[in-house]
């Protein structure tokens, strides 16, 4: 495993945009995102274990937008 480099923290409200976290996502590997993944969804079972409970769950419409890129 590689040795990751942690930025400084801040506390500018400028580093809490959307764009920012996602510039600050894009900058792990993949191995780091999928650490981040396990991390909230733990995080995520801990404060509602029965979010694991559900047997089949449809999604709602209008709560999540897909993207496509456009063929060139």
């Amino acid at each position: 495993m590689g040795k990751t480099i942690v930025p400084p923290i801040s506390h500018d409200r400028q580093q809490e945009e959307l764009t920012a976290k996602a510039a600050w996502f894009k900058t792990l590997s993949v191995e780091e995102r999928m650490d981040w993944l396990v991390e909230v969804t733990e995080l995520a079972l801990t404060f509602n274990p029965k979010l694991g409970d559900k047997k089949h769950v449809e999604p709602v419409e209008g709560r999540i937008r897909v993207l496509s890129q456009t063929q060139r």
